[in-house]
């Protein structure tokens, strides 16, 4: 028993690095990315990389499968033992956006974005990502609004859209180098709709 449950763990490791691998040669080179690429991120042969993926296709899917999960899951995270409405709302407004342009996940997902139009797979898990934050922000305004802190001005879905699909546009110029939108100036333009939106002045986070 104990030689399979490390058998098991041994392949769940590796596992876990070919679709880090993976990521990093998506981020680097585009969703478009080839075996030896990915080889060489993983610090093995191609025939390694097939040892455990025969299909190449099937280990892209899943490290960007992973890769969404990780940037989800790290934004629920930040929001752990926060119970203001305000402040939740201004922490996953900030938590959406790219560092800088050399931020590696969202690069990952710019990446992912460009195929979608061409490989269904994507698309679906991309409209998943997005229905999935969409639904975390509307629990942050139904909250908000439960609790007398926001009066919103629309419908939280519909605010909660807009949130999202702020997010990846302005994503999309940090990562694209554009000179006066970095994080902070982008998460403060963000916080603007979202004061209108909520009547709230969301203060700037400390």
């Amino acid at each position: 028993m104990a030689r399979t449950k490390a058998g098991g763990d041994k392949r769940s490791e590796r596992r876990s690095d070919l679709l880090e691998a993976a990521q990093r040669a998506m981020a680097e080179h585009g969703a478009g990315v080839r075996l030896n690429q990915v080889a060489e991120e993983a610090g093995l042969t191609s025939g390694a990389i097939l040892y455990h993926y025969p299909d190449l296709q099937d280990l892209l899917i899943d490290a960007n499968r992973a890769g969404m999960e990780r940037f989800y899951d790290e934004r629920m995270k930040a929001l752990d033992g926060v119970d203001d409405p305000a402040e939740r709302l201004v922490i996953t407004i900030r938590s959406g956006l790219p560092l800088d342009d050399d931020d590696e996940e969202v690069r990952l997902l710019c990446a992912l974005g460009g195929e979608a139009a061409r490989n269904t797979v994507y698309a679906v898990l991309l409209t998943s990502l997005f229905d999935r934050q969409v639904a975390m922000y509307q629990a942050i305004l139904e909250m908000g609004r439960a609790q007398g802190a926001f009066t919103l001005a629309s419908e939280s879905l519909t605010i909660a859209r807009n949130l999202v699909a702020l997010e990846d546009a302005y994503g999309y110029r940090i990562m694209a180098g554009h000179p006066s939108l970095d994080h902070d100036a982008t998460a403060e333009l963000i916080l603007d709709y979202a004061r209108l939106a909520t009547t709230h002045p969301l203060a700037k986070e400390s």
